[in-house]
């Protein structure tokens, strides 16, 4: 029993000492990111990448069930009631 007790204390102290590593690290690659976007002038928008204003909006339904009226925006995968039918027929009009 003693000697998974000494286990789990060397275990805790593993674990201080990878944080703090890790702690270290990211610091010095966050340094290294700073100075690399002073150097050359980046905007945020060229670091992160534009976002859309409509991202992760949801996409107006496109086709409705008219027995149920469900309805289906056409991304992902058909729902069972329109699946291998002609989508004009349950298109909903704009």
């Amino acid at each position: 029993m003693a000697r998974y007790k000494e286990l789990l204390a060397e275990k805790e102290k593993l674990e201080k000492l990878i944080a703090e590593a890790r702690q270290h690290e990211a610091a010095s690659a966050l340094e290294k990111v700073r100075e690399t976007v002073a150097e050359f002038g980046f905007t945020p928008d060229q670091v992160f990448g534009k976002r859309r204003k409509d991202a992760g909006r949801p996409v107006a339904a496109k086709y409705r069930d008219p027995e149920t009226g469900e309805t289906w925006s056409g991304r992902g995968r058909a729902p069972r009631w329109i699946k291998d039918q002609d989508l004009a027929r349950f298109r909903i009009p704009e």
